[in-house]
């Protein structure tokens, strides 16, 4: 959050109100979601809102930033270079889909592909930094793949950085799948296609 954002109140924990604005963001999406909502989900008042993150826009922002934070370090321990890539990417999905079907009354999927995509053509600021958490996640999972292929787990010559992006896409599938109501039993047997189609059948 920028420095230049004042009035925070005293017993005021960032963390919790990003998680608690969050959760409205995600099951109303950003348009859906009023002041007064995000007021009675946080506990603070609408100034007390302001003067901590300033408008409404730039606290979905700030959620935005703590959910590819915290997402890049899912992903980050999911693709933990000790492991076969194969178990990397059933790692990654496994726990993507834990994410995804989180939700009080149906499964949420992804925070991003759920809220992000909807305002990025208004939003110039909400689509670049939609643009920069794709790009992070894709050049995490590319960097592994290089990994793979020095390691003889992928042919000479893969595109590793296509390959990244159909395993991300795989993931958005899974998350887009999951809010539409797909079971888990079906978005498990995606998964594992998903790992077959790039590592090739065990």
């Amino acid at each position: 959050m920028s420095e230049k954002k004042r009035g925070r109140p005293r017993a005021f924990d960032a963390k919790v109100t990003l998680e608690k604005a969050r959760d409205v963001f995600w099951d109303r999406g950003f348009a859906g979601t009023s002041l007064d909502t995000l007021s009675a989900a946080t506990q603070l008042n609408r100034p007390s809102l302001y003067g901590a993150f300033g408008d409404k826009e730039a606290l979905y922002l700030d959620v935005m930033e703590a959910y590819r934070a915290e997402s890049m370090d899912v992903l980050a321990d999911a693709l933990d270079p000790s492991l076969p890539l194969r178990d990397n990417l059933a790692r990654v999905y496994k726990s993507a889909l834990e994410i995804y079907l989180h939700g009080k009354t149906s499964a949420r999927g992804c925070f991003l592909i759920s809220t992000a995509t909807a305002e990025a053509i208004q939003h110039e600021r909400v689509r670049d930094l939609l643009s920069r958490s794709l790009e992070d996640f894709d050049g995490a999972i590319e960097q592994r793949m290089a990994l793979a292929v020095e390691r003889g787990e992928l042919p000479d010559g893969s595109d590793v950085h296509m390959l990244a992006r159909l395993a991300s896409a795989v993931m958005h599938s899974l998350a887009v799948r999951a809010r539409a109501g797909d079971s888990r039993k079906t978005l498990e047997a995606l998964a594992r296609s998903g790992v077959d189609m790039i590592c090739g059948k065990a």
